[in-house]
């Protein structure tokens, strides 16, 4: 899972050290509330040690997310001793009823589940009152959860300073079997189109070449709210996908940026992206997360498509744009597969050609449905049917790029020291941050 701890030192102030752990939309969620910090005076600290507190956003989707982030939560309680925790395992119960963090350490200060920016700013004012400012603590306070839900302007970013994650909504109405998620996130909560809008204008005035979308179901922006029509710069907008992705790619040109999606379920209405990824407004980059294709274990797995579908889906969009990558993800040996259905997903993978394929071997995770399914499968059968996946899956990305040698691309540089004379590294459109590939660039 990815980690990331803020490490700036600011002296004569209490400081904070904050270690946010998980998926871009927790990074998202702990760069809201390092905003805050600073905006009220607290410094950051580079050590647990050295900090007069320690805020952890915790990961609780897998066994390993969750054993990482109690793992930090307990080195963080040994090294200082004062530990707030926020993020989904905040949100998890343990096997007694009880809340998870708190059963295995109970002298953590304070646990709150994801987003809640407010709630961890109370927590942190409990134990370590906020710096006294002349100049303005006689003004009225803004409540925290105001202003969490109103970023006109781009806050503190835990990403490099070229690209940076802009979450559109919360939450997700699908109930899969294997995902507890919705338990933790609550169901789907559409961010204000204008809001979004404002601060990715913000995200790209501050020099961000790469806006990476992100949300639990991207392309179900606007369902809760039927759509509606919001304004921005005096202008009405809808409040959906297609509508974001356009003013999101009017905004990114005027910087010569890129705008990336991520989490993009195949529902018919991502038709509607082609046409700006065919004329290279928006990167022709759709990160969807299959998880299987056999239409019995999709049922299992209450997904929301049918793999015949998704073949369909794949082959109308690679004729709308045929520069188009899809990456995604899928799991082997969910409960009850049986060897056909097996075989089933790996000739998808050969026909569908996904350009980036990752697969989990099934984990049980406390409190899905998926647990209590018959046919539960020996572990190193699905790490077997895991291993077997990748094979395939790296035959057909090898294979697609090797067409790509002796083709001119742009690349977005990661790296470079000295100005390049050292060689760096990049990536392409095809490439997103920390989940595909590279490009290296040689002295």
């Amino acid at each position: 899972m990815a980690s990331e701890t803020l490490s700036a030192d600011v002296s004569n102030t209490p400081t904070v050290a904050f270690v946010s752990l998980g998926c871009p939309k927790a990074l998202t969620d702990s760069e809201l509330i390092v905003t805050q910090l600073r905006a009220e005076g607290y410094g950051t600290s580079k050590t647990f040690a050295g900090a007069d507190l320690v805020i952890v956003n915790t990961c609780g989707f897998i066994d390993e997310a969750v054993k990482e982030s109690l793992d930090t939560i307990g080195e963080a309680l040994a090294e200082n001793g004062r530990v707030i925790v926020t993020g989904c395992l905040g949100a998890k119960a343990g096997s007694d009823g009880g809340n998870l963090v708190q059963g295995v350490h109970p002298k953590v200060l304070a646990v709150t589940g994801p987003h809640a920016a407010a709630e961890v700013m109370a927590a942190v004012h409990r134990h370590v009152p906020k710096p006294h400012d002349p100049f303005v603590d006689l003004v009225p306070e803004v409540r925290a959860e105001v202003r969490a839900e109103f970023r006109g302007i781009a806050g503190i970013k835990l990403t490099p300073r070229h690209y940076a994650y802009l979450k559109i909504s919360e939450g997700c109405n699908h109930r899969c079997t294997f995902c507890i998620i919705p338990s933790m996130r609550g169901d789907l909560v559409s961010r204000p189109i204008g809001d979004v809008l404002d601060e990715a204008r913000a995200l790209f005035d501050n020099g961000v070449k790469e806006l990476l979308v992100v949300s639990q179901d991207t392309s179900a922006y606007g369902v809760d709210v039927k759509y509606r029509t919001g304004f921005w710069d005096g202008r009405p907008v809808k409040t959906r996908l297609a509508d974001l992705a356009e003013k999101l790619a009017e905004l990114a040109a005027a910087h010569g940026a890129w705008v990336r999606l991520h989490y993009v379920y195949p529902y018919p209405s991502v038709d509607d992206l082609l046409p700006l990824m065919a004329d290279g407004r928006v990167l022709p980059y759709l990160d969807v997360p299959f998880q299987h294709s056999h239409p019995e274990v999709l049922k299992r797995m209450k997904r929301p498509a049918s793999g015949e579908k998704n073949l369909e889906r794949l082959q109308r969009w690679r004729t709308a744009c045929p520069e188009i990558v899809v990456r995604s993800t899928f799991i082997a040996g969910f409960p009850g597969e049986t060897d056909e259905e097996f075989e089933h997903l790996l000739g998808f993978m050969r026909e569908a050609q996904i350009d980036r394929a990752g697969c989990f071997a099934y984990s049980p995770v406390q409190g899905a449905a998926a647990n209590e399914l018959p046919g539960q499968l020996p572990q190193a059968l699905r790490e077997e049917r895991r291993t077997r996946f990748m094979a395939v899956a790296e035959e057909v990305s090898a294979a697609k790029l090797a067409r790509r040698v002796g083709a001119e691309m742009q690349v977005l540089v990661d790296h470079a020291p000295a100005l390049g004379r050292q060689g760096g590294r990049g990536r392409s459109y095809a490439d997103a941050p920390e989940i595909d590939g590279t490009v290296r660039l040689l002295p």
